[in-house]
């Protein structure tokens, strides 16, 4: 018998890196790229002077909480999301009619607290339902006042005027465990 001079076969290597390319290609056409998104929040300057310790009527500050299961306590009593956004208005409008209220719009503020456990769209629906209500006595305050909303006034001392009237003040405390187990 005759043995053949062939070795073992070999496999042809010269279209690997094209397929190589390819692919690399696809997975690069293929896949999305998630946009991180958050809220646009406007922070204070940073400082090196300390904040003036003020002492704030607790009539001032409405407290709202949201524990781990997601439910929303607002003045310690269970609230519906739903009416959050009023409660607010009641508070930022309030001008010392309601003893239990803000005695003014310039010192009302309002402090949110979540616990460690509440879920981020919790968190969100929230902070929409306060920024909509600063929003919403804004811009009634600037109808009333110049008749167009906020957004639509020319001049820059009427829009500050605004915004002096109702200052958002939405004090936000680091996440805490507020109960809700």
């Amino acid at each position: 018998m005759a043995r053949s001079g062939r070795g073992i076969p070999e496999i042809n290597a010269g279209s690997m890196a094209d397929i190589a390319f390819l692919l690399l290609v696809f997975f690069l056409v293929t896949t999305t790229m998630d946009i991180p998104t958050g809220l646009q929040v406007t922070l204070p300057p940073i400082t090196d002077v300390p904040p003036p310790d003020t002492k704030q009527r607790k009539r001032n500050v409405l407290e709202v909480l949201v524990n781990a299961n997601d439910q929303l306590l607002v003045e310690g009593e269970l609230m519906r999301i739903e009416k959050l956004k009023d409660k607010t208005i009641q508070h930022l409008t309030n001008e010392g009619k309601d003893p239990n209220l803000a005695v003014s719009s310039t010192d009302a503020i309002v402090s949110l607290k979540n616990d460690r456990g509440t879920s981020y769209d919790m968190y969100v629906r929230v902070y929409n339902e306060l920024s909509a209500a600063y929003s919403e006595v804004r811009d009634e305050y600037s109808i009333r006042k110049f008749g167009v909303p906020l957004d639509k006034l020319r001049s820059e001392d009427q829009a500050k005027e605004v915004t002096d009237k109702y200052p958002k003040k939405l004090s936000e405390a680091e996440p805490v465990n507020v109960g809700g187990n």
